[in-house]
């Protein structure tokens, strides 16, 4: 329940649910002081009940008493109407001003959860704007170029330990992979963990996207998934081609591929969302793709088995039988990055 703002601290945010409050506190005062009324021109008409009665017994010498209690009777009954009317026009007025409040309430609290979507994928917009950078930067890496060109011992060496410089630096990463222009992984940066190399990744979808790319300036991605050879972690891999010479236009000579460490650094977004005082314990914070494929939960629950529908709009906030209110805002981009057509998604259940 919100609690009317102190008249001693005018300076006190005002919340549209406190206004709800204060106009239901004028709507009972102005209740009571109606039935008062009714309550005294009730008396006056008893009175004048009462005083037409002695005035009736008391014959000739009552007559004017009687045009008085006549005349209080009719003015009782005026202020009775009055009360009445004052009574319907004022609940209407106050009941029309209450549900205006809490619709604005209901408003301003689904736009809120829209913009708190809205953070949320752009933080995720963001974050992999710069692994996109990061994969295309390491491509062109002197030991990196070599290694593709000439993957003997010695080279596949050196590109391994240049790889694990990148990984101790970088720890959103699982591992580094250059792969042949075939698909067969020559190089890692964690091969004391993962046993990666030799690994055919041919039929990986970025893997595929990233042997059409055009220039060294571009960059493949695929969709959030568990990878075998890492554990079944969740990841979210960018490729680029390693060009000769580590030039954007030179001749493909291999494929470089960044694992993000999707799970981990996903989490921490969604639970990150600032939902405000006990908002947050009845607040659910999600990112789906396009297809509503839950890919994270503040949660924890439903990871790449429970689908969101938003309804095919790029923001906007509904309320759900139930009682939930579902707010969402499409993937704006970041920068050259024009995401996935993911979701920031809130979930709020009534308060």
């Amino acid at each position: 329940m919100a609690v009317p703002v102190p008249r001693s601290a005018p300076d006190a945010a005002v919340s549209i649910l406190d206004i709800a409050h204060l106009t239901g506190e004028v709507k009972k005062l102005a209740d009571s002081k109606i039935e008062a009324i009714r309550a005294i021109t009730g008396n006056l008409r008893m009175l004048a009940l009462n005083a037409m009665i002695e005035s009736a017994r008391a014959g000739d010498d009552g007559r004017g008493f009687a045009i008085v209690a006549q005349e209080v009777k009719g003015v009782s009954s005026e202020v009775e109407k009055v009360a009445g009317s004052l009574e319907a026009e004022l609940s209407g007025r106050i009941g029309e001003l209450e549900a205006m409040t809490l619709t604005m309430d209901a408003r301003a609290r689904g736009e809120r959860l829209v913009d708190l979507a809205l953070n949320a994928i752009e933080i995720i917009d963001r974050n992999l704007y710069e692994r996109t950078c990061d994969v295309r930067w390491w491509a062109t890496d002197a030991a990196v170029v070599d290694c593709a060109q000439n993957p003997t011992g010695p080279a596949v060496d050196l590109a391994s330990e240049r790889l694990g410089v990148i990984l101790g630096a970088y720890t959103v990463y699982l591992d580094i992979w250059l792969c042949s222009t075939e698909g067969r992984v020559i190089a890692s940066g964690r091969s004391d963990r993962y046993s990666a190399i030799g690994t055919d990744v041919s039929r990986e979808a970025w893997f595929q996207r990233a042997v059409r790319l055009a220039s060294g300036d571009d960059y493949a991605c695929a969709e959030i998934a568990a990878n075998r050879t890492l554990g079944n972690a969740l990841v979210a891999t960018y490729a680029a081609s390693v060009r000769e010479g580590g030039k954007s236009s030179g001749k493909p000579v291999g494929i470089l591929a960044i694992h993000f460490d999707w799970g981990p650094q996903a989490q921490t977004v969604v639970n990150g969302v600032r939902f405000s005082g006990a908002d947050k314990a009845r607040s659910r914070a999600l990112i789906v793709d396009a297809k509503g494929l839950v890919l994270a939960a503040s949660d924890g629950a439903g990871i790449l088995s429970e689908t969101m529908s938003v309804g095919g709009k790029a923001s906007g906030y509904s309320e759900r039988p139930g009682g939930d209110v579902v707010a969402f805002h499409h993937t704006p981009g970041y920068e050259t990055y024009r995401g996935l057509g993911w979701y920031g998604v809130i979930v709020q259940k009534p308060a």
